[in-house]
């Protein structure tokens, strides 16, 4: 199967790959960090170093990953800072060993950032604009929207019917689950949707000696704009507004952004809670993944996950002006006696 090969690639296989897609690499071959994806570091015999990506099994299809490179493509005919696979001598993006799809990409240097000054909001603010104008100006035909069944319901029936959730964890997660779900279906409508990046935060972006890059379109999709938008700056303080503040400013400077939108953020914010559960719960025949997560799947983490969920909502709740369009119905009201506040 595919997938044993994928759990079990050696640099054999890796430079087998490379040589096949006519590549000549030297024997070097360095393990890079990726849970979804396997990814490597060849030298070759000219001296350069190219980074090979094994694609995990059943993932994505061929047609899917293509649209994934097409969409790089156009960003980089825009003068997009991204990386981009390198075309092979066929000119195509993507080989095939035994069932895995690969690709081959250009190393990138630079280094990863936490904090951004101003100046890199500014910059940082118009490039997403730009990404979001080349994504707004055709739609995807074969990677999935971003919505409340995709990072919502459909993680969740994954993690309940093979019995990640404990029982008497069940009612009180898939209750609050459901109800952000709802909230985030109510709020989205009339919001526009485009090609995103859709996993754009801070480790997705290296800063060089040519500046900004954007990485890792693995979770390119179809959603809201302000999905690439609230992750660089996920803080609800002082600081993370006015830095989101700066960067929509900057923005606007190349297209709209509609205040409304920001509605949506901590709904989006819960459904990457449940999103990222789920994830990890898919792959847990991998193991890499019982090795990296040892601490996934425990009662622990479980009533972690459940009282996250639930402040979540809690918050929603208790700032009203996230709710526009979106009433609650009164006997649904949350209490703290609810939430089992005292088992923080």
């Amino acid at each position: 199967m595919a997938s044993d090969l994928f759990y079990s690639i050696t640099p054999d296989i890796v430079i087998t790959s490379a040589e096949r897609a006519g590549f000549k690499p030297t024997g070097h071959c360095m393990t890079l960090n990726s849970y979804e994806n396997r990814v490597y570091d060849l030298k070759m015999e000219n001296g350069q170093h190219f980074v090979l990506k094994f694609y995990r099994p059943n993932r994505w299809s061929k047609e899917q990953i293509l649209e994934e490179h097409e969409f790089l493509y156009e960003l980089q005919d825009n003068e997009i800072p991204v990386c981009a696979p390198i075309k092979f001598q066929d000119n195509t993006s993507i080989k095939e060993i035994e069932g895995i799809f690969y690709a081959i990409w250009p190393r990138t240097g630079g280094r990863s950032s936490a904090e951004f000054s101003d100046t890199d909001l500014e910059i940082l603010g118009r490039y997403v604009a730009r990404i979001h104008n080349t994504g707004a100006s055709k739609k995807s035909s074969a990677r999935i929207q971003l919505n409340e069944s995709t990072y919502g319901s459909n993680p969740l029936d994954f993690i309940i019917q093979n019995n990640f959730l404990p029982i008497h964890l069940e009612k009180r997660y898939t209750t609050a689950a459901n109800e952000l779900m709802d909230i985030y279906k109510k709020l989205k409508e009339g919001i526009p949707v485009h090609r995103i990046h859709g996993d754009c935060h801070p480790g997705n972006l290296l800063n060089g000696t040519e500046g900004w890059f954007f990485l890792d379109f693995d979770d390119f999709l179809t959603g809201p704009a302000v999905q690439d938008c609230w992750m660089l700056f996920s803080d609800r303080d002082v600081e993370g507004i006015r830095q989101r503040r700066i960067f929509i400013d900057a923005y606007r400077q190349f297209r709209e952004f509609d205040e409304k939108w920001f509605s949506l953020v901590e709904p989006l914010r819960a459904l990457r809670y449940i999103h990222y559960s789920g994830w990890v719960a898919k792959r847990w025949s991998d193991p890499a993944f019982k090795t990296a997560f040892s601490w996934f799947g425990n009662d622990d983490y479980w009533e972690r996950e459940t009282i996250d969920l639930e402040k979540q909502l809690q918050y929603i709740y208790d700032n009203t002006e996230i709710l526009s369009g979106c009433t609650k119905e009164p006997e649904k009201e949350l209490t703290n006696k609810d939430f089992f506040w005292d088992m923080e």
